[in-house]
């Protein structure tokens, strides 16, 4: 899809309508936003989206995670608009919103289509809005849950907006006392929580399940691996099994919006440090990246 010119309300008719939203080539107030009921993402979940952590009002890695989102709607054969229109699509929301630390969101779905699996053919719906930042506490707990991730699926590494998953599995570790679920695979191995990747730390080497587990390679999970050699920490890709997140001397979970967030428990059994000095150490990496290259 090729660039197309962003339509702005007038100050005085977004003054009053609370949240503003971009849709489809405009911004909209989002109480007056509407997606049909036969748009594809609604009835059955086909579609994509990227979360970016905004700082002073500029995205954080826009590169990374346009590449990504690309990349997913390539994987689900999804047209996306050109970049610059995203940018400037991500912009005006930021300023309509009055945004400077927040959370955005680009989603972009299989559009009109008829009632079933099949996909229309008038072209994708995109969504970009944007929300303060919530702080994360320092650490959290995790459970395992007992469903696990296909490694071989057709979404296996997409990130895709069918988190139907997902939200079973973070009702069952609010259940069981925690705040993040852990996945494994099919095989057994260490995969990924609902929205985050996972860090395990022995010694001074930390280790994270590779894409083969079936893991969405999140943008901060890819600039700890740059970012380890010079903290002086070596961060692999290893395959994984259970027992390394239950015995770990720490570990932690990396996101766009936690960063990099250390786990206090896992299935009830405290980790022995979290924050640990080699995550603490990663997390003012990362937060060094930040402040001096905001699209690294």
């Amino acid at each position: 899809m090729g660039p197309s010119p962003i339509r702005t309300p007038s100050l005085g008719t977004m003054a009053h309508a609370g949240p503003v939203v971009w849709l489809d080539g405009g911004l909209v107030a989002a109480e007056d936003a509407k997606i049909s009921p036969f748009d594809h993402g609604l009835l059955v979940g086909d579609g994509v989206f990227e979360t970016l952590r905004v700082y002073g009002g500029t995205p954080f890695a826009w590169r990374r995670h346009l590449e990504r989102l690309a990349a997913s709607a390539t994987g689900l054969g999804l047209d996306v608009p050109d970049r610059t229109v995203l940018r400037d699509a991500a912009t005006a929301v930021l300023d309509a919103n009055d945004l400077a630390d927040a959370r955005l969101r680009i989603t972009v779905t299989g559009g009109l289509s008829p009632l079933g699996s099949e996909r229309g053919t008038d072209g994708p719906t995109v969504i970009v809005a944007a929300s303060e930042m919530r702080p994360w506490p320092a650490s959290e707990a995790v459970v395992t849950v007992p469903w696990p991730r296909n490694e071989r699926g057709a979404t296996a590494g997409l990130k895709t907006i069918s988190y139907a998953e997902n939200v079973r599995a973070l009702a069952h570790a609010h259940a069981h006392d925690a705040s993040e679920a852990i996945f494994l695979n099919t095989r057994g191995e260490l995969c990924e929580a609902t929205g985050s990747n996972v860090f395990v730390v022995e010694g001074e080497r930390v280790r994270t399940p590779p894409g083969s587990a079936g893991c969405l390679l999140g943008v901060t999970r890819a600039l700890l691996l740059e970012l380890g050699p010079a903290a002086g920490v070596e961060v692999v890709e290893a395959t994984l099994m259970p027992d390394a997140l239950a015995g770990a001397d720490e570990a932690f979970l990396t996101s766009s919006t936690r960063e990099v967030q250390a786990i206090s428990h896992v299935d009830g059994i405290t980790v022995p440090a979290a924050p640990g000095p080699i995550t603490v150490r990663l997390a003012e990496a990362f937060s060094s990246l930040v402040a001096r290259d905001l699209d690294p």
